[in-house]
């Protein structure tokens, strides 16, 4: 075997693991099972919205009731579902009734996995796999990588066992200055048969940066959120893995893959399948649309159909925005003869929050 390099600078050794594939296809659901966690990392990226709370997320969707993670799935043809948090596993039940309700909703093809820390009752595991869990990806803590042995080991080493089988790996931060910790650790991982270890990018984010520079860390450059020497350290691990002929595979993922291959097929996915007539689909998968705001939207909309002719599929009261919507190549020609309104051409994501991108007034 050799290190393969992948897409957006990422690389790995051995065999990428099946959740990898899915994620950089932009098919799987992210499913934040809650924000609760046990473990305090000083490098959790999670936004204050969703940190140390008790919420459930569908990608950006603030999920309500169980049906919201399939009506999200349908948005982007989910080909399977990442579990998350905060951990999931600090909400067992709700972690494994989510993973039966997608199985049986979208059948076995429908691969999940779950990222979580190895802190909980081994009877869990069995649970867990006989519920349909596919792929189980292990944080260990921080405090915990020097150690040779311990519950966390011990966890690990019985989810191998478990039938029916669940692939079992492990994913970290590629944390700059710990190459010596992070290779010893990999070569106990390796030797217990755990299937996959993953790397990740170490980032800023408006949570962690204030603990991250008091280590030390800093930016690799001005146009990225990663951290510098993160990611020299992940392929060097990935080459270490190389090197020492691993039967364990390593991946390392940037935080450029996260957000130019991940997230950007995602959005497209979901562009595509949620987009309105009126729409203007950029090649990022953003939403290009005209918005009218005005004390009468339903009003207005009877007023300009009848006057200009507009078709009804072309504008419509976006309710949960209070605001008209329609197509922006209209709303350029018309602007000027709407003098009590504000008009807009906004671009938006395709997703659940519709966070705006650019507004321009008109």
């Amino acid at each position: 075997m050799a290190v393969v390099s992948w897409l957006a600078d990422s690389c790995y050794y051995g065999e990428l693991p099946a959740g990898c594939r899915h994620c950089a296809e932009g098919a799987k659901l992210v499913v934040l099972v809650t924000g609760l966690c046990n473990t305090r990392c000083y490098y959790c990226p999670l936004s204050e919205k969703k940190r140390h709370k008790d919420v459930t997320y569908a990608n950006e969707l603030l999920v309500k009731s169980r049906s919201d993670l399939i009506s999200e799935a349908k948005t982007i043809s989910a080909e399977g579902s990442g579990l998350t948090g905060g951990d999931p596993m600090a909400k067992p039940r709700r972690t494994v009734d989510y993973i039966k309700y997608l199985k049986e909703h979208f059948g076995n093809k429908h691969h999940i996995h779950m990222y979580t820390v190895p802190d909980f009752e081994p009877t869990w595991l069995g649970k867990l796999a006989k519920a349909g869990l596919d792929e189980i990806r292990f944080h260990i803590p921080l405090s915990a990588w020097k150690r040779k042995s311990g519950e966390h080991l011990d966890l690990i080493s019985t989810a191998l066992g478990i039938e029916p089988h669940m692939d079992v790996g492990v994913e970290l931060p590629a944390l700059p200055g710990q190459f010596d910790i992070l290779a010893g650790l990999a070569e106990r991982l390796d030797g217990l048969g755990v299937q996959f270890l993953n790397l990740n990018e170490l980032e800023f984010s408006e949570t962690n940066w204030q603990a991250l520079r008091k280590k030390g860390f800093d930016v690799k450059n001005d146009i990225s959120a990663g951290v510098e020497g993160s990611e020299e350290l992940g392929i060097k691990l990935v080459e270490y893995a190389d090197s020492s002929s691993f039967d364990m595979g390593v991946h390392y993922c940037s935080s450029s893959f996260k957000d130019a291959i991940q997230l950007r097929n995602r959005i497209m996915r979901r562009a595509e399948h949620t987009k309105k007539s009126y729409d203007i689909v950029t090649e990022e998968g953003m939403f290009i649309r005209g918005v009218i705001e005005t004390s009468a939207p339903q009003k207005l909309i009877s007023e300009l159909r009848a006057r200009y002719k507009i078709p009804k599929k072309l504008i419509e009261y976006d309710r949960a925005k209070s605001r008209v919507e329609l197509a922006a190549w209209i709303l350029e020609d018309i602007a000027a003869d709407l003098e009590d309104c504000e008009c807009y051409i906004v671009e938006e994501f395709p997703t659940a929050d519709r966070l705006e991108v650019e507004r321009r007034k008109i």
